[in-house]
């Protein structure tokens, strides 16, 4: 195990589980076969496989069926998917000024090319959405409401339940990007009746780079139009995309090893609990945010101290520029975090961290209290120094 200090889990979860690591050596060594694509046992093994993590992940969230859980190439690959497939020319989408860069641009480019109408919500200093605006850009009968579940720059956890339940009474469908939620936060996409949940396999769910999935809700795919059409194993004979799920939205091989190392991770979520990961992550940003709290030169940004967020924070300290500080971080303590705008522009604006951005430390389930205290006595002397 390597010396360094992680802590840049927001942007990818490490180390993994170790079964994580096992399951996909196996694939790779003993099996080696695409799914879906054969009959011999190999090929079935491997199809089970893929099925197998799609019903873990669909348990995770407690989706009402496995065939709802559609694999993708990441969180931005499922948020394209859910934003092209569902946005048509003319139509009108609510968001907020909290998303990244997987919401902004496909939104922007929605804009250009289909004249779509977008509304960006304000957020308050923690960046919490203003639910009064959201209510009013509600009364233009957006079509789609898109919004981030956790901001993956101020940890601030958005309130989905109220979200849906506004976008509801005006008869607006909701996107919810999980890519810092799912995995850290209990999500169960049945009680909070969202109609498209979109997450990455790498970062909570512990698995690789590469992996990710979308939720849709039952009969949304009349609705969700497929942007990638080709081969699915299945209705060989026709030249027309199936319309069944999930094939009407999995087209080529799927990434038999990244989803075998996914399934591994939900496995390790589910026995260890995702609350109770939650409140081991929550308690070591809460004991960073005590360590650095009242620091000279130091800001941090987000929920204060005590209040509900996911295990990340994000901060600016004088007369450094934030990559140069993370580079500091790196070279003399070994300590690895995120610097800059993190692919949120818009909310380091509302934050009044524009242009440079910020530092982002994020726990993982394998952090320690350790790290955690030498990152503060890394800040405390880059800060006086």
């Amino acid at each position: 195990m390597s010396d360094r200090i992680y802590l840049d889990n927001a942007a990818t979860t490490w180390p993994k589980p170790a079964a994580v690591y096992d399951a996909v050596d196996h694939y790779l060594r003993h099996n080696g076969a695409a799914a879906g694509r054969g009959v011999y046992r190999d090929a079935v093994d491997a199809d089970r496989l893929v099925e197998s993590a799609r019903a873990k992940v669909a348990k995770l969230i407690h989706a009402p069926d496995p065939s709802r859980v559609v694999f993708t190439l990441n969180a931005t690959d499922a948020l394209n998917l859910a934003l092209h497939g569902i946005v048509q020319p003319g139509d009108r989408v609510a968001t907020s000024d909290v998303e990244h860069n997987s919401v902004l641009r496909p939104l922007q480019a929605l804009s250009t090319s289909d004249d779509a109408q977008i509304a960006r919500i304000a957020c308050d200093e923690t960046g919490r959405i203003d639910m009064s605006r959201l209510r009013e850009a509600l009364r233009e009968k957006p079509r789609l409401v898109a919004v981030t579940h956790a901001s993956n720059v101020t940890g601030v956890i958005q309130p989905i339940d109220e979200i849906v339940a506004a976008a509801d009474e005006a008869g607006a469908r909701v996107l919810v990007d999980a890519a810092q939620s799912a995995g850290h936060l209990p999500i169960d996409v049945q009680a909070l009746g969202v109609d498209l949940l979109a997450a990455s396999g790498h970062k909570g769910l512990l698995g690789l780079l590469g992996t990710g999935f979308l939720y849709i809700a039952p009969g949304l795919e009349a609705e969700l139009q497929s942007l990638r059409q080709g081969g699915t194993g299945t209705r060989s004979d026709e030249d027309v995309q199936p319309t069944t799920m999930p094939d009407r939205y999995e087209s080529g091989n799927a990434n038999v090893p990244g989803l075998a190392g996914m399934a591994a991770g939900v496995d390790y979520l589910m026995k260890e609990g995702v609350e109770a990961i939650h409140e081991r992550e929550f308690a070591l940003v809460q004991r960073l945010m005590h360590g650095l709290d009242n620091l000279p030169g130091v800001r941090m940004v987000g929920p204060p101290i005590g209040a509900p967020r996911v295990g990340l924070l994000a901060i600016t300290v004088d007369g450094y520029d934030p990559r140069e500080l993370a580079a500091l971080l790196d070279a003399n303590f070994g300590i690895q975090v995120r610097a800059g705008l993190h692919c949120a522009p818009r909310i380091h604006k509302q934050l009044g961290a524009w242009p440079t951005g910020t530092v982002r430390f994020s726990i993982g389930p394998f952090n320690t209290e350790e790290h955690v205290d030498a990152a503060i006595a890394a800040v405390r002397e880059a800060a006086s120094g």
